[in-house]
């Protein structure tokens, strides 16, 4: 992938007022040092040309020339064929080790955005914040108050009363799911789980032994309601784990009616609804009428995608406003797909008694959250109307690329709508999607096979899930590969003689 590049009239606005006393080369470089430490300059993000900065800043080629010297020297730029002059750090490279097997491949195993662009602004407020903690032992089992405050507002607002009290800060969703997996089942207890589903959260159900009745969702035709209220209503199952609002893989919603009527059934059966809201804000910002699944006179909730919310509405939470909903429900947010993956902090709202028990388990997993993520998340929740309308344009980039790849390179492949959500759950011509995912492996493209999302290891062979989180760039490149991988798949064509193990982490 090309580098990213800084345009030269936006570097010299970030600049300033840069001119001091000494050389203006170094002056320059100065100024050029400050904005890649503090972010603003991205590592590896490739500066403008000698002469297009020296005509922006109205200073000789040759002035710019020596600051590009003098950052190279020193550490803080590097040139590289075909790239120019990007910018980096001195010492010891500083990045992500990837997951085992998957060096050099195009991994869309991983349906995550990027940072958001407010991250590390937020990142350097946590850190300026954090000498006010430093008298702590920074062992937080819990969550800070103040972050607990501010995701119990950002529930209130939407319609769900809560306090502070009623929240928890995990690790994570995963690690949210798995603690109340553990506190919430005993082995034998019979579970209910969408088919298909988030496999890690199909795998905390197995590790806590549960039964686990799957009740289907499609991207067509999202839940059969009465299908999963006579499962409910037949097994009696303690626990039922769903993503109501643009559901990983489908991007399917649940309609209002459906929501009202799974509530009043589980609170008869005695069965406590854990609502995964990882994806519940990531809206594509398309208008109803742009986006067939929506129709066009229809509520938010009304139809299997919702209507995107206008700028700063947040839609409500399962269970908002509904009888019983607060008791009945159980609900799981995470800074991950909404602000970055790397920050570690996830959360869950619960009534007090529950929060309690959790808060009692914990300590035999992990002693709590970092202070510094929570510090950061605090702050990016409170810029959540920001945040948002640029995952939409993101995603939505990205949805409009990976169909118009695949109306080129698949085009007998069916991509049902969608208003929002991570992916797109496509339909194969025929069955074939394990045999998919190997040959396309070979080609260096790591694409989890359709049977990883469902409870019996066998079903959806004609599915493949699609994230358009990835970079038009990115697709750019994966989607051809995708096809040459299909058209082995579907001719039968032999597999590697040694693959490599494909990774199992679905994100």
């Amino acid at each position: 992938m090309n580098p990213l590049q800084v345009a030269p009239h936006t570097l010299a606005r970030s600049l300033g007022d840069w001119q001091g006393d000494g050389p203006l080369h170094r002056a320059l470089a100065s100024g050029l040092r400050v904005l890649i430490l503090d972010g603003r300059v991205p590592l590896a993000a490739r500066l403008p040309s000698e002469r297009a900065l020296a005509q922006a800043l109205g200073l000789s080629r040759t002035t710019v020339a020596g600051a590009y010297d003098t950052l190279r020297a020193d550490g803080y730029a590097v040139s590289r064929r075909g790239s120019g002059t990007v910018a980096a750090l001195p010492g010891p490279s500083l990045s992500l080790p990837s997951v085992p097997g998957t060096e050099g491949l195009i991994d869309l195993s991983r349906a995550s955005p990027p940072a958001a662009s407010a991250v590390p602004e937020a990142v350097r407020g946590a850190a300026e914040d954090l000498p006010r903690f430093l008298r702590d032992s920074g062992y937080d089992g819990t969550g800070l108050p103040h972050l607990r405050a501010v995701i119990a507002a950002h529930y209130t607002d939407r319609g769900l009363p809560t306090a502070p009290a009623e929240v928890l800060v995990t690790l994570g969703a995963q690690h949210a799911i798995h603690l109340l997996t553990h506190v919430q089942l005993n082995p034998g207890d019979r579970a209910l789980i969408e088919s298909p589903t988030y496999p890690h959260a199909l795998d905390a159900l197995r590790s806590a032994r549960a039964r686990v009745v799957p009740v289907p969702v499609s991207a067509e035709d999202g839940w059969d309601t009465d299908v999963a209220l006579e499962a409910l209503r037949r097994s009696r199952a303690a626990l039922a784990y769903l993503m109501p609002d643009f559901h990983n893989p489908t991007g399917a919603s649940m309609p209002a009616d459906a929501r009202e009527r799974l509530i009043a059934a589980a609170e008869q059966s005695g069965t406590v609804l854990l609502a995964d809201e990882t994806t519940a804000l990531l809206d594509l910002g398309t208008a109803p009428e742009q986006n067939p699944t929506v129709p066009e006179a229809a509520g938010p909730q009304s139809a299997q995608a919702p209507a995107s919310s206008p700028t700063g509405v947040l839609p409500p939470p399962l269970g908002a406003g509904v009888r019983g909903g607060a008791r009945t429900v159980v609900h799981i947010g995470s800074a991950g797909k909404l602000f970055w993956g790397g920050l570690r902090v996830g959360w869950i709202r619960a009534e007090r008694g529950l929060i309690d028990r959790l808060v009692s388990a914990r300590s035999a997993f992990d002693l709590g959250t970092p202070v510094v993520e929570q510090l950061a998340t605090a702050r990016l929740l409170e810029a959540l109307a920001q945040v948002r309308a640029e995952r939409g344009e993101l995603l939505r980039a990205g949805e409009q690329t990976l169909r118009r790849l695949a109306a080129v390179h698949l085009p007998d492949w069916e991509l049902p709508p969608v208003a929002g959500g991570i992916s797109v759950w496509a339909r194969l011509p025929q069955p074939g999607s394990s045999a998919l995912a190997l040959a396309a492996h070979a080609r260096g493209l790591l694409v989890p096979a359709g049977p990883r999302f469902g409870p019996d290891g066998s079903a959806f062979e004609r599915k493949i899930r699609l994230p358009f989180t990835s970079s038009p760039k990115e697709l750019e490149a994966a989607v051809p590969l995708l096809a040459e991988a299909w058209g082995q798949a579907r001719g039968g064509g032999r597999p590697p003689r040694n693959p490599r193990r494909i990774p199992d982490t679905v994100v």
